[in-house]
């Protein structure tokens, strides 16, 4: 066994201390804040969209007064953050994240975290388990270091990590035992192993997310109580005709299943397209916020994409008749009440975390979802999916304090995330001025 020595702990302490650090005038999670005289978006169930002229104190970490500015008191000292007509609302959230492993790639690690919250992306489900990822959840959640509160599914559950029903009962055990959040699946288990998995996972009490084995199938998997299915995985082959067309019968069936089992979806839209070699390269190419990745991140993904399109079963019409037909399964879910939230499924190809959620706002709008119904997608659909993690997705007291305050209303046009005034994370600050130098720094780091 290879022995570790002193110096590689201390290198490796070092890497990790350096991960995401926030500069002192940003740690201020104990000190009072006050958003005064903004317009905010709660996000709370059957309130109304907009409230007017308020004032939103934060202190440790929480939302502690929301209220009219003209009755709101600002505690002193304080922050004051004069809201001047901007929009203030609850921090947007990641549902399919790829968090890097800190150990192996501490810089890279510290980066992806700013992306996130550069674009107000405040919460963050990893679904790529690594070394080093439950030591990073705890430091990111306590506010050690600057980043979105993480919540972590381990190593995933395949064909090739998965041998046996035994071998998938004792891997629960052991991510359980571990602290993961959830149990990620992948495709390649058979229909007994994955039933082990979900009978342990079951009755240890960790939830099991992520994709639909071939072997398993939608309507088993959604039996199951499998949380989340991510990417309309199984739904377009359970849907099919017998000529490739959509069974408006069976997707019906779907729908009411989906909603009866309480199964959450994670679209991720915009990436599969890519995936599928939809996106023409020099559109992707083209994407400005690619220069805040490795090149040879960005070159890999190149080469990927043209072997997709080079490949001798890509159809450019089967493409687009899938794209319609997700699109189609996509709308039949929302417009049936099926549970949605937010996901983008990034570092993926092209999907550049934080900045993807911008393409992926656009897919959810042509399946007929509205501004606002895209924003309790990112917002409080999250905070009810994690809703025994925390208090979040909303702004009401006593929530987690993960805010955006934006220069106009995105429920007018959400292409107006992108004119952000700051974002806060558990109640500290961080200014658009500040995001913009970390976001030179990244991109200057990469030429």
């Amino acid at each position: 066994m290879r022995r570790v020595t002193p110096l590689v702990l201390l290198l490796l302490a070092f890497a990790l201390l350096s991960v995401s650090e926030a500069p002192a005038q940003d740690r201020r999670a104990d000190d009072a804040t006050a958003f005064v005289g903004v317009n905010v978006l709660p996000m709370t169930a059957g309130g109304e969209p907009v409230l007017e002229d308020r004032t939103v104190v934060v202190r440790g970490g929480e939302i502690a007064t929301v209220g009219p500015a003209s009755e709101v008191t600002v505690p002193d000292p304080a922050r004051r953050i004069d809201g001047d007509g901007r929009y203030l609302l609850p921090g947007l959230a990641e549902m399919h994240g790829h968090v890097p492993s800190p150990e192996d790639q501490p810089q890279y690690t510290k980066n992806v975290l700013m992306l996130y919250l550069a674009n107000g992306v405040t919460t963050v489900r990893g679904m790529l388990g690594q070394s080093g990822q439950l030591q990073l959840r705890e430091r990111a959640n306590s506010g050690e270091i600057r980043s979105p509160t993480l919540y972590l599914a381990g190593p995933p559950f395949t064909g090739g990590s998965v041998e046996s029903p035994d071998d998938a009962r004792q891997m629960v055990r052991r991510q359980h035992n571990a602290g993961w959040d959830f149990l990620k699946v992948l495709e390649g288990m058979t229909r007994a192993e994955y039933d082990a998995m979900a009978e342990v996972a079951q009755e240890v009490g960790i939830p099991f997310v992520g994709h639909v084995p071939n072997d398993v199938g939608l309507m088993r998997t959604l039996e199951a109580e499998q949380q989340t299915i991510d990417h309309l995985d199984g739904y377009v082959p359970f849907v099919r005709g017998s000529d490739s067309s959509l069974s408006e019968e069976r997707l019906r069936r779907a729908v009411r299943k989906t909603r009866e089992t309480n199964t959450w979806m994670v679209p991720t839209m915009a990436v599969w397209e890519t995936l599928q070699g939809a996106v023409p390269l020099d559109t992707l190419t083209d994407y400005p916020e690619l220069k805040y990745l490795p090149p040879d991140q960005v070159r890999q993904w190149t080469a990927s994409h043209r072997k997709r399109r080079r490949a001798s079963d890509f159809d450019e019409a089967e493409t687009q008749r899938l794209i319609q037909n997700r699109t189609r399964i996509l709308r039949a879910l929302h417009e049936g009440k099926a549970p949605i939230v937010f996901g983008t499924d990034s570092p993926q190809q092209f999907s550049v975390p934080g900045f993807s959620i911008h393409r992926e706002v656009k897919r959810l709008k042509r399946a007929g979802l509205t501004p606002y119904e895209i924003l309790v997608t990112a917002t409080r659909n999250v905070g009810q999916y994690l809703e025994d993690k925390d208090d979040f997705g909303t702004v009401e007291e006593g929530a987690r304090a993960d805010l955006i305050l934006l220069e106009e209303n995105p429920l007018e046009d959400l292409s107006r995330l992108t004119a952000r005034a700051g974002v806060m994370t558990r109640g500290r600050w961080l200014s658009d001025d500040a995001i913009q130098q970390r976001l030179q720094k990244i991109a200057a780091s990469y030429q």
